[in-house]
């Protein structure tokens, strides 16, 4: 099937024209015809698939041009990073539609942004938090929602924002058609459906977990960060088909810590992206990496949902991330739009069952390769990776990320166990009389 079968119209042809797109993927074709019907609609589908042409296709389809101020569709994404990158995608398809785009997010100034959505808009692309508070300013009115888009539903929840997208679905009109877009579902997900989606038309392109076939995927046994750090600077420094590398680490500590070791070889060619920097920061990063002006872009879980990246030859887990879903985002930012990517996992003794878990999900076994010579086997370990001994709750054989403690046994006269209660009993039976000073034996008065 061509996007000409779909009966789009000239105006969204001549933009995918422009664009060079003429094939659909798959979950954009299955969900076309179920939107334009103006029933509610769940998809699910790998990250990388065409989710978000997916449903902006049968909406612009469907706008017809209006001067109102109040939007007529809303879209909520989980970070303002995609709502940046979800308003450029409709305005790559809107070039020749009539149709007013605005976004807003947290980290701004909210006056500037209550005054761009007083000027009015059609489609309002925001994050959930920031826009609960323009609703409750009054400056942004709801009333003419005839469509609500989620999507990445279960980050929003794991970014703790169940309570404002609660209160918004609760604030909007009841007349309107719902589209959720997500690459996993989660219990939380279909409690989200249950509870406000009428009867929805459910599409599952591929199994949960299944990963894209063109990403070849990669895993390295590394005992610690200081080896890791070796590792890196050498796959970086001698693969030559490292062009464009997304690197995730588990904290924002450990971004600018990994920033900081390599920076000396690669100072020019390294961005940074953790919710500490500024927004314009940020932005700043994605565009000089997108651009190809940064050669490696170090980064938290932020980016790993929904951003489209292009040309990502490679990405690098630093870290293994312990629940498997968010390895499956964090892949899925190469090997895009049937383009071949590679994933290299560093897994250290304690993410091993990690790495088992990711690999139950996938049902796949990731190859494992060997530590090159030429890379240092370093025997320190930081801070996070010594266990803390004075707890008497550490692990037994392995405390933090890497590190083998024998459990302190007690000696045996400490392997008493006070059972309590009978103490006082005891002593009278040896004695015959109590020992407990100012009690006394009872008998007859003298």
């Amino acid at each position: 099937m061509t996007f000409e079968d779909l009966n789009l119209g000239n105006p969204l042809m001549n933009a995918l024209n422009d664009l060079g797109y003429t094939h659909p993927t798959p979950i954009q074709e299955q969900v076309y015809s179920t939107i334009l019907s103006g029933r509610d609609v769940v998809g699910i589908a790998q990250t990388g698939t065409g989710k978000t042409f997916a449903y902006i296709l049968p909406m612009l389809r469907h706008l017809k041009y209006s001067d109102q101020k109040h939007p007529r569709i809303l879209i909520l994404v989980p970070t303002r990073e995609l709502v940046v990158q979800v308003m450029a995608e409709i305005e790559k398809l809107a070039t020749y539609i009539n149709v007013r785009i605005k976004g807003a997010y947290g980290g701004t100034n909210i006056n500037t942004q209550k005054q761009n959505v007083y000027d009015g808009c059609d489609i309002l692309v925001a994050t959930p938090g920031r826009l609960l508070d323009l609703a409750l300013s009054g400056v942004l009115r709801l009333k003419a929602i005839q469509k609500l888009v989620i999507d990445e539903v279960d980050e929003m929840l794991n970014l703790g924002f169940r309570t404002q997208l609660t209160n918004l679905l609760d604030i909007l009109p009841e007349k309107r058609q719902n589209l959720l877009f997500s690459a996993t579902m989660t219990a939380d997900v279909e409690l989200v459906i249950d509870d406000f989606f009428n009867t929805p038309a459910k599409f599952t392109i591929v199994p949960k977990g299944t990963p894209l076939e063109n990403i070849e995927q990669r895993v390295y046994h590394v005992p610690n960060f200081f080896t890791k750090v070796d590792l890196l600077s050498h796959l970086l420094a001698t693969d030559e088909e490292m062009t464009k590398v997304l690197i995730f680490a588990e904290s924002k500590r450990l971004v600018d810590r990994l920033e900081e070791k390599i920076a000396e070889d690669f100072e020019k060619n390294i961005g940074v992206i953790h919710s500490n920097k500024s927004q314009n920061y940020r932005l700043r990063s994605i565009e000089r990496f997108q651009k190809g002006e940064y050669k490696i872009l170090i980064a938290t879980d932020l980016i790993a949902r929904g951003i489209d990246f292009d040309d990502v030859t490679h990405v690098i887990n630093f870290d293994t991330p312990d629940f498997p879903e968010n390895y499956l985002h964090r892949i899925g930012r190469t090997g895009r739009a049937e383009a071949k990517g590679i994933a290299i996992t560093f897994v250290n003794q304690v993410e091993e069952e990690f790495q088992a878990a990711i690999e139950t999900l996938m049902n796949y076994q990731i190859p494992l390769f060997e530590i090159p010579e030429e890379v240092e086997i370093s025997e320190i370990f930081t801070p996070e990776e010594q266990p803390n001994l004075a707890d008497k709750n550490y692990l037994p054989e392995v405390t933090r990320k890497g590190v083998k403690v024998e459990k302190h046994k007690k000696k045996a006269k400490n392997e008493k166990v006070n059972t309590g209660g009978s103490y006082r009993e005891k002593i009278k039976a040896k004695y015959k009389k109590p020992k407990t000073r100012g009690q006394k034996p009872r008998g007859k008065k003298k």
